[in-house]
C-alpha cells in the first residue's frame, strides 16, 4: 500500500518579513527590559551584606551576654567561631561558637568584614567596604556600616 501526501502550496511557513518583524519586536523588548535587571545582582549583594552584618551583630551581642565584654579588634570576628587565645579570655565561651556555620562569613564581594571594638560609632563597628573593597565610595562601592543600618 502506498501512502500519498499532498503538498499544498503556501502552507504553514513564515515569510521573511514576518520573521524580521518578530526579531525587531524581540530586540525592542530586550532593549527595554534587560537594563532594568542588569543591576539586580549588585543590589542583591548590598542587601546580603546588610543581612550578614545584622546577623554578625546578633552573634557579637550573644558573645557579650555570655562573656561580659565584646571581642576586641585583636580577637576579631574569629572569636565567634573559636575561643579567643589572646587578650581578655572568654570564660563562658559557648561550645560550638556563636555562628551557625562555625565559619566567619566573607562579604558578598569575597572580602573580610572589618570589625573594630571598641568602635568609633558605638560599642563596636562592622563594615563591608562594598564592591571596591576601599573605604568610602559611591553606589555599589559605598561602605555598608552597622551603625547606618536599621
Amino acid at each position: 500500500m502506498k501512502t500519498h501526501y499532498k503538498v499544498v502550496a503556501n502552507s504553514g511557513g513564515f515569510t521573511l518579513i514576518e520573521l524580521m518583524v518578530v526579531i525587531v519586536i524581540l530586540g525592542i523588548l530586550a532593549g527595554v527590559v534587560v537594563p532594568r535587571f542588569m543591576d539586580s545582582p549588585d543590589k542583591a549583594k548590598v542587601t546580603k551584606a546588610a543581612v550578614e552584618i545584622h546577623a554578625l551583630e546578633q552573634a557579637i551581642k550573644m558573645y557579650k551576654l555570655d562573656n561580659g565584654q565584646y571581642p576586641t579588634t585583636e580577637q576579631s570576628l574569629q572569636s565567634l567561631v573559636e575561643a579567643p587565645s589572646v587578650g581578655r579570655l572568654a570564660k563562658n565561651w559557648r561550645k560550638g561558637g556563636y555562628l551557625e556555620k562555625s565559619k566567619v562569613p566573607k562579604d558578598p564581594w569575597d572580602n573580610e568584614y572589618v570589625y573594630i571594638s571598641p568602635g568609633l560609632h558605638g560599642d563596636f563597628d562592622l563594615i563591608s567596604y562594598g564592591a571596591d573593597n576601599e573605604p568610602g565610595g559611591e553606589d555599589y562601592d559605598a561602605d555598608i556600616n552597622n551603625w547606618e543600618l536599621q
